[in-house]
């Protein structure tokens, strides 16, 4: 199983972070690397013992298969597992069936699968498939999410610099699923905030990952409690932990998308815990 690499990340307590410097909070929180040709590259989190990682089949196709601290045979004997195709055309192929992905398609895949294998159709133009997975304690069916099975929402203003459009991909409203969820925010040219004002959600944690963000840009990403917040650089196709105590939201130095995952004990979307920005510390 050369074609994994993963690593494990403790959770945080919000008394420690605050304590913590630039170096130390990149190292708990902070996801660099997704993506390596030939190669899945994963993150455990303990927070809601999320996982979060990339796949690029170029030169021969990938499994994803369990690593060892699931203590499993298969990757989803106890899990159920969400990817987004961020790059060219692939397919995902699912106990046996081949499910054709376009670029920025995605699918659920539920808890029980055997066998998943991740391929592209063309080596000059790969699929990049975005891996996120939780905890499942039931098998709900696999179910491909079609550019036009997205649920879309227009959100903010062009006065807050914040207008964006969100597509839902992995919600309760159009997937069945343990407590994964999965969209993609982009913003619209000119706007560079996301998230703002921000909000806590107790009962879920999430993961961003930062894309379609311009070479030579960046984006700061803020989280931490709403009186002791910090912030960290980040670069196009990196991600961040967000653990459930923490605000998440970011100003880049151009438009960008992000997608996010969330895992947790309550799938409805909507629920969080508003703060104001003049309230932030």
């Amino acid at each position: 199983m050369d074609h994994i690499t993963y690593e494990e990340r403790y959770a945080a307590h919000p008394a420690d972070v605050k304590n913590y410097d630039t170096d130390r909070l990149r190292e708990q929180f902070l996801i660099e690397k997704n993506f390596e040709a030939d190669k899945v590259l994963l993150t455990y989190t303990m927070n809601d013992r999320f996982i979060a990682g990339g796949a690029v089949p170029v030169s021969k196709s990938l499994s994803l298969d369990a690593i060892d601290p699931l203590k499993a045979e298969y990757f989803c004997d106890r899990r159920e597992v969400g990817i987004i195709n961020i790059g060219g055309e692939g397919i995902v192929e699912v106990d046996g069936k081949d499910i054709e992905l376009l670029s920025m398609e995605g699918i659920y895949i539920g808890n029980g699968t055997k066998t998943i294998i991740l391929k592209s159709k063309s080596t000059s133009n790969p699929a990049k498939f975005y891996i996120n997975s939780a905890p499942a304690h039931q098998s709900f069916p696999t179910k491909k999410i079609e550019l036009e099975d997205r649920i879309t929402l227009d959100l903010g203003n062009a006065n807050d610099a914040n207008e964006r459009q969100i597509f839902q991909y992995i919600v309760a409203a159009s997937v069945q699923t343990c407590q994964l969820q999965m969209g993609i925010t982009k913003l619209k040219p000119g706007s560079i905030w996301n998230t703002m004002p921000p909000h806590t959600h107790n009962r879920r944690m999430e993961v961003y990952l930062y894309i379609d963000l311009p070479e030579e840009h960046a984006i700061s990403h803020f989280m931490g409690e709403a009186t002791e917040t910090r912030h960290i650089w980040m670069t196009n196709e990196q991600a961040i932990i967000s653990p459930p105590w923490s605000i998440h939201c970011a100003s880049g130095t151009s438009s960008y998308s992000f997608v996010w995952g969330m895992a947790g004990e309550n799938l409805d979307f909507t629920d969080m815990d508003a703060i104001k920005a003049i309230e932030l510390r």
